[in-house]
């Protein structure tokens, strides 16, 4: 038996953890592990990643210039540590960034107020005063009672976000009870959306349409909402606006939690209240290299024609510098690659990096990235007065398979946060568990021990998973995620713990290599038949 290769079950008894009898059938290459977990934990560079892409490059807005310049940096700094790499443009919509903001009380006292425009928001043209007025504007009938009262106002429209004692801290571990719960498989549980919970997001969605443009048929000085959250904490995200035929807005701001419900009493209680809003955005044209994608490659050996991958999405929101949202998942993915060659592995498939745009409104980059490379099916005809958004669309039609289809192996993403990983979801795929399991294993020391058959969404891996091809999450300790970083003005670079950063990249690059070694690619699910089309026959099954 070879040192550098071990069976599972082997590993099994040096690290105590309940293993499926199938994982005996895993190789396991102890020896690389050993490799990347010194490079990962003895001469880490992940931190200094996550620096450059929060506090020197900053928010990263799909579109934007400032998402340019940090694919450009990415790319780079891949090459530097010896992988090919490329920008690969993506056709997205308008840039917009933030060149600044300051709002104000200045009555009944001055104070200065933590706001932020929403993303694509348009300026004030300067410094301009106006007075505060609480109009709940819930439902369509609303809009009549207000109609020509409220030309330059500061208009707040919804009743103040619900603040309450924290009775336990914001960040949270997984402890093996609640690990237990992510892990246990419920039947059902298998869509983002539930039905009802679908037709109450398009519902408010149209309302907030209808509201904007009377809005700005009212011309008001700005539409200001209440953050959800406390202690300063804004979360802050878009309406939309980048695409050429979304309709205007108001300069559209989101206030402090604490801060919104003091204006609100105010005015309740019939206080005028008196605000200074300077707001100043720009506009960019399209720019398909401000979306890139930034493709880069460690090249195979016996199977290079055989791919894995890694990504994470390399575009956030701006009110923070986007470190758990998603910094922390490119700078592991980044040292993942970057520990496999300093290591000095050579892996027999070609390992492939993926840092997407446009993750943020709908899987722009890796939706772009799997339809023109691995497979397509057609864009789903629009109905008369349909306005889902086309992330929210479910496809149709037959599947497409481009060459690359047959010989990719896997695609592994990384977008939960900053916490450490936990385990990783296998997407309902039952051939993958015992796999997952032995390559755990060693980094169970670690916390990494939990494979669940249950499938998760909301980021760049399903748009493998939607055609046929492997593709993972992982599950990562939420830590204060949800409840202050997430979208939010906190979501900075103090938010990533280090070792949870240098566990998570060590993971990582051994997922890699031990799918880039492994005699056969990863199992897949299997698809419905697809027709056969002039175009292309269905790749099949290698």
């Amino acid at each position: 038996m070879s040192r550098a290769v071990l069976p599972a079950i082997a590993l099994a008894a040096l690290v105590p953890l309940a293993v499926p009898a199938r994982a005996a059938d895993e190789k396991v290459d102890l020896a690389a592990v050993t490799r990347i977990r010194d490079e990962a934990f003895n001469r880490s560079k992940a931190q200094e990643t996550l620096s450059k892409l929060t506090d020197e490059l900053g928010p990263r807005l799909t579109g934007s210039p400032s998402y340019r310049r940090a694919a450009e940096w990415a790319k780079g700094q891949l090459e530097e540590w010896g992988l090919t790499a490329r920008l690969v443009p993506v056709t997205f919509g308008r840039g917009w960034q933030l060149d600044h903001v300051a709002v104000h009380m200045l009555r009944p006292g001055v104070a200065p107020l933590e706001a932020y425009p929403k993303a694509w928001s348009p300026g004030t043209d300067g410094p301009r005063r106006g007075e505060a007025v609480f109009a709940k504007l819930e439902k369509e009938e609303d809009l009549d009672a207000w109609k020509g009262k409220l030309a330059g106002k500061v208009v707040l429209t919804s009743e103040p976000p619900e603040v309450r004692p924290r009775e336990k801290a914001d960040a949270e571990r997984y402890t093996k009870e609640t690990l237990d719960d992510v892990v246990r498989f419920e039947p059902g549980g298998r869509g983002r959306f539930s039905p009802a919970e679908r037709e109450k997001f398009m519902k408010q969605r149209r309302f907030r349409r209808k509201l904007a443009a009377f809005l700005v048929e009212e011309k008001v000085l700005a539409w200001v909402d209440g953050s959800r959250g406390d202690d300063g904490t804004v979360f802050v995200q878009a309406d939309g606006g980048w695409r050429k035929d979304d309709p205007p807005v108001p300069v559209t701001l989101v206030l402090g939690a604490e801060q919104y419900g003091r204006i609100v009493r105010l005015l309740e209680r019939k206080v005028p209240v008196e605000l200074e809003v300077d707001v100043k955005t720009t506009f960019t044209p399209e720019d398909p290299l401000a979306s890139a994608d930034v493709i880069a490659e460690i090249p195979g050996t016996d199977r290079k024609d055989e791919v894995v991958m890694l990504g994470a999405h390399l575009d956030s929101w701006h009110a923070g510098t986007g470190a758990t949202d998603n910094a922390a998942g490119c700078a592991a993915v980044m040292e993942a690659v970057r520990i496999l060659k300093a290591a000095g592995l050579r892996p027999r498939r070609t390992i492939r990096v993926g840092l997407w745009s446009g993750e943020e409104q709908g899987f722009y980059g890796s939706r772009a990235w799997v339809s023109e490379t691995l497979a397509s099916r057609p864009e789903p005809k629009e109905k008369p007065g349909d306005d889902t958004p086309p992330w929210m669309r479910r496809p149709t039609g037959p599947l497409f398979f481009k060459p690359e289809y047959a010989k990719f192996s896997v695609y592994f993403n990384l977008d939960n946060g900053g916490g450490k990983i936990r385990g990783i979801y296998t997407q309902e795929n039952a051939e993958v568990a015992p796999i997952f399991q032995a390559w755990l294993a060693p980094f169970a020391d670690t916390g990494a021990t939990a494979v669940t058959m249950k499938r998760t969404g909301g980021t760049d891996h399903v748009t493998f998973d939607g055609v046929g091809l492997p593709g993972f999450q992982f599950i990562q300790d939420e830590l204060d995620y949800d409840t202050r970083t997430h979208h939010s003005n906190m979501d900075v670079y103090e938010r990533v713990p280090k070792g949870d950063l240098m566990q998570a990249s060590a993971v990582l690059a051994a997922f890699a290599w031990q799918a880039a070694q492994r005699d056969g690619l990863m199992p897949r699910k299997p698809l419905p038949p697809e027709p056969k089309t002039p175009e292309r026959e269905p790749a099949g099954r290698p």
